[in-house]
This record gives C-alpha cells, structure tokens and sequence, in this order.
C-alpha cells in the first residue's frame, strides 16, 4: 500500500464538517465516519480487488460515536494503522478507533462544550449587554472556530504523522490534564462575567423615625459585593442541573417574568418600610 498523500487527508478534514449529518440510533456515527474516512480507503485500496474495498468500508460502518473534534484525530490514527498493518490483522484499527472515542467523548466535552464554548458565548453574550452590539455573536463565532478549526487540521495530520506514537507515550493523559486546566480557566472566567452582566440590585428601605433610612443594597454591597446576582446565578445553575439543561428555556422566562413583576413592585410601591 502506498503512502496517503495530504491532498486526500485534506479531503477528509472537510468531509468531517458534516459529521453530524447522517446519525443514526443504531451505530450513531458510523455511517458519517465511513463518509468522511472514505478517501483514504479509496486511494489505500485503488489496485485491490472490489472485494476488499467493500470489506473495508463495511469494517467501519460499526458502532461509533465520539466529540465532532476528535474525529479527526481519530481517524488519522485509523489512517496511519490502515497504511501499516497487513491485511489478515485490520481488525486491530478498528479495535483501537473504537478504544478512543470513549476517552475523546470525554475530553471533547469537558474542554470544549462545557468550557470554551460557555466562554466564547459569555465573552460575546457581556459585549451585547454592555453596549447592543451586534459583534458579540461575531466575536463568539470566531473564538469557537479559531480554535476548532486548528484542532482538527492538526488532530488529522498529527494523528497520520504520529500514529500510535501519541496513543503509546500517554497523549491521552496528556489532554485529561488540559482538560482538568481547561475546566479550572472555563469557572475563573464565567465567575469573573457574573458582576459584570448579571443585574441584581434591591430597592428595600427600612426608614425609622429618626435618621436616614437604612439602605439594605448598600448594607449587601458592604458586606460582600455583588451577593444578588451571585445568589442568582447559583439558583439558575441549580435548575438547570436539577433538569438536565432541558429546562433552560423555562429558567429564562422565569427570569424575565421575576425582572418584571419586581420591577413593578419598586416603581409602583418604592419599597420603603417604615418602623
């Protein structure tokens, strides 16, 4: 077999941005997997019989399914294997394809979905609070799409290069300690946006009969700054977890109807308390 050219490498990288396309229940990502692989099937197997072609794209239409990220990587690894292992031992590229999408799944999430991504989004979501801009969902696009598209370009070109090599000398361990990094920066940051686009403030007033009236937002703000929006924050997030993220659309409108059914009841009563 001869050596796959980057040209067909390049074909598979763009084949992976329709990796989601075509799931299915039953061996979810497989069919997609086998679309995007296909290239290099076809230039590996070009003088073989029509019999082995066939026989191997059917070896990957098993079971798969994993983060789109790491597809890539994936399956330049399984490229560098179909090049170098003989023919009687192929199951061997599938065993080890199938071995790291559990991992990757795992990685992809915790450093993609549950961290860049919420920071890409809340980067963008402050810049249209803070001034109505319309950059923020632009900003937002760019900061997501300049990171996955270099992972995936270099995920399938460091995968075929490498091959085993990084599976061997611990690569995985090596992107669970990002990924733990990945986490840690993903709270700093969030934590940091909640003062600046979270909007949480009382009107309360306990006036006595003598002296000025006791102002309770200055009182909080005196003990610890910004308690009200923090205090929200983390009932918003209970929800949302209690609820597996399939509440979020409720939890928003429960947000808004509080904002303006307390909104009214400062403008209309002016929340002062006499004692």
């Amino acid at each position: 077999m001869g050596k796959i050219s980057k040209k067909t490498l390049n074909k598979v990288l763009l084949r992976t941005q329709g990796c989601q396309f075509a799931h299915n229940y039953e061996r979810m990502q497989s069919l997609s997997l086998t679309y995007c692989f296909a290239p290099v099937l076809e230039e590996l197997y070009k003088d073989k019989p029509k019999e082995e072609r066939v026989h191997a794209m059917q070896r990957h239409l098993e079971y798969f399914n994993t983060h789109p990220i790491a597809i890539p990587f994936i399956l330049g690894i399984s490229a560098a294997l179909e090049e170098s292992t003989e023919e009687d031992n192929k199951d061997v590229v599938v065993a080890i394809k199938t071995s790291l999408m559990g991992p990757f799944a795992g990685l992809g999430d915790s450093m993609l979905n549950l961290t860049w991504f919420p920071i890409a989004g809340s980067i963008g979501a402050s810049m249209c609070v803070d001034t109505g801009s319309l950059v923020g969902p632009l900003v937002m696009f760019l900061m997501i799409n300049l990171l996955y598209w270099p992972l995936k370009y270099f995920g399938l070109h460091m995968g075929y290069s490498k091959g085993m090599q990084l599976v061997e000398s611990g690569g995985v361990q090596i992107f669970d300690r990002l990924g733990t990094l990945a986490n840690v920066l993903g709270v700093m940051v969030v934590g940091g946006l909640i003062p600046t686009t979270v909007k949480l403030s009382t009107a309360l007033q306990f006036k006595f009969s003598e002296g000025d009236p006791l102002n309770i937002q200055q009182q909080l703000d005196n003990v610890m700054p910004y308690m009200l929006p923090v205090i929200l924050t983390a009932i918003c997030y209970k929800l949302i977890k209690k609820g597996n993220g399939k509440n979020t659309a409720q939890v928003i409108l429960g947000l808004i109807v509080f904002a303006l059914v307390f909104a009214a009841i400062g403008y209309y009563s002016g929340i002062k308390i006499f004692a």
